[in-house]
């Protein structure tokens, strides 16, 4: 653990940025996936949906807790890195194929058509059934952020402040990125192709246990690879705001 706050301290810029995409990440994927659970209680009661929400945002807080104790042991297991990359690596492909098909909004969970949804909700009901489900998203959504999160590095501590700053920091500005994703609905997008980008990167240094004097293998666990992931992703983001703003390319109309 000392070696990890010698690594932050000899290296501030590198450790400020991690931590600055991480928060960034974190709070453009809560958005996202906040869109999804509210239209997963929309069938609901006004109370009881209110009710199922709050079940929810708890969730949220408990999965991603306990998905930051299992972030300690995916930093050390090579092949959990490798499934976290390639799990990311499926995210991004399954949004680009999904993109062909603009007819089905990827905002729209069809509970009546989900086998598991109407196995429980003949077992328990509508709103028992509706929070199983929400809480299972949940747990699916804080295991896509860790993976993540992992990918920027492998200081332990950074991903601990990076993630629990911005689940903290979804509670004070959850709307203005809800504006950002309204004004840019483009940045959803964005955000799969750093996940694309992360589960790359995350793959390939699973690797270093059978090649660690690999050049590739030793430049990707360096600081340099954290300061270059993170200045891509912040591009990645920033460049087709910019470019939106002033050209319209890429096009502020909603696209799947």
């Amino acid at each position: 653990m000392a070696e990890l706050f010698q690594q932050i301290i000899a290296y501030p810029l590198a450790s400020l940025l991690v931590i600055g995409n991480l928060i960034i990440i974190e709070s453009l994927l809560s958005v996202d996936n906040a869109a999804v659970l509210a239209a997963m209680v929309m069938d609901l009661p006004v109370k009881q949906r209110y009710a199922a929400l709050q079940y929810g945002i708890l969730g949220a807080y408990v999965f991603r807790g306990l998905c930051l104790f299992f972030a300690a042991f995916l930093v050390k297991v090579w092949w959990l890195k490798l499934f976290g990359g390639l799990y990311l690596l499926y995210l991004f492909i399954n949004w680009f194929r999904g993109r062909k098909t603009p007819e089905v909004s990827d905002d729209y969970f069809d509970k009546q058509h989900n086998r598991f949804y109407g196995w429980i909700s003949h077992k328990t009901g509508p709103f028992v059934s509706t929070i199983i489900l929400v809480e299972l998203m949940d747990l699916a959504f804080s295991i896509d952020n860790i993976f993540a999160a992992v990918a920027f590095t492998d200081n332990i501590i950074l991903i601990y402040a990076g993630v629990f700053i911005g689940i903290l920091a979804m509670r004070f500005v959850a709307r203005g990125f809800i504006t950002l994703m309204e004004s840019y609905p483009f940045l959803k997008g964005s955000a799969f192709v750093v996940m694309g980008f992360l589960g790359l990167k995350l793959s390939v240094s699973s690797l270093e246990r059978f090649m660690p004097e690999n050049p590739v293998m030793r430049f990707l666990e360096g600081h340099e690879a954290d300061i270059i992931t993170s200045v891509l992703t912040v591009a990645v983001f920033l460049v087709p705001v910019i470019t939106s703003t002033l050209f319209s390319i890429p096009s502020r109309k909603k696209r799947v």
